[in-house]
């Protein structure tokens, strides 16, 4: 009898115990650390070159003169990044990515030198203040003496009235995002004298290079200026111009 009732308590015993061990957790799955970048071709000296953007050998983008891509993930650390012209390596450099930060590495002209340059530039995705946009310049043109500034230039019976939005920036560098009141503009990059200037060294437009149009800059969103080109050239993929890019 006992050995009945033993063998009648020894299907469920069994299910319980593969109830328990079914139910544990599952552990986490591990997820690595992560930064974030975007690739933008600014190489106005080879221009209208498409170039490919490689991260430790692998593509991540291929992006016509003037373009950028989206931001994507990669693992902190080291990280080489190759920019290749057809078959062709252009330029291979090393960049260093924290977690959770976000980049924009661009592909722009060495200075004095006919190479391709690599230009890492932390993005500061901080959200505008209620009701403001944010925008920065990234200042990549040749044969301009003096730093640049983005500025709303309007004409009016006693002369040019001059609003700048970013000053000082000078050459190879990035400015600050600064806040701005959105609106419809039609922008100008200027040099940074006091003199308000008719004449501006690029008109940003809509943004597309083309330096005609105005854009719509809207409130809550971060812009990115980036100036490239020779400044006079006569090389109309090659003279100066400013593409504007959306961070967020």
């Amino acid at each position: 009898m006992l050995r009945r009732a033993f063998l009648a308590l020894l299907p469920a015993t069994l299910l319980l115990a593969s109830c328990g061990k079914d139910d544990q957790p599952a552990p986490a799955p591990v997820v690595a650390d992560q930064g974030k970048v975007l690739f933008i071709n600014a190489a106005s000296h080879i221009a209208p070159t498409t170039l490919k953007f490689l991260v430790d050998n692998t593509e991540k983008a291929s992006l016509a003169y003037g373009v950028r891509s989206d931001y994507q993930a990669f693992a902190t650390g080291s990280r080489s990044v190759q920019v290749s012209s057809g078959t062709q390596t252009a330029l291979t450099q090393n960049i260093a990515i924290d977690k959770d930060k976000t980049y924009t590495f661009v592909a722009g002209p060495a200075a004095s030198s006919t190479a391709v340059a690599g230009f890492l530039f932390p993005d500061d995705l901080t959200a505008p203040a209620t009701g403001k946009a944010r925008i920065r310049v990234i200042h990549l043109g040749q044969g301009v003496t003096t730093p640049i500034r983005l500025s709303q230039v309007t004409s009016t019976v006693t002369g040019p009235v001059v609003v700048d939005l970013v000053a000082n920036v000078g050459a190879t560098t990035a400015s600050s995002f600064t806040d701005f009141n959105p609106g419809t503009y039609a922008l100008s990059i200027l040099d940074n004298s006091t003199t308000a200037s008719l004449n501006p060294l690029a008109q940003v437009g809509d943004g597309t290079g083309t330096g005609s149009g105005t854009k719509n800059y809207e409130a809550g969103k971060i812009y990115t200026v980036v100036v490239s080109g020779t400044a006079g050239s006569l090389n109309a993929d090659q003279k100066l111009k400013a593409f504007v890019s959306q961070n967020n």
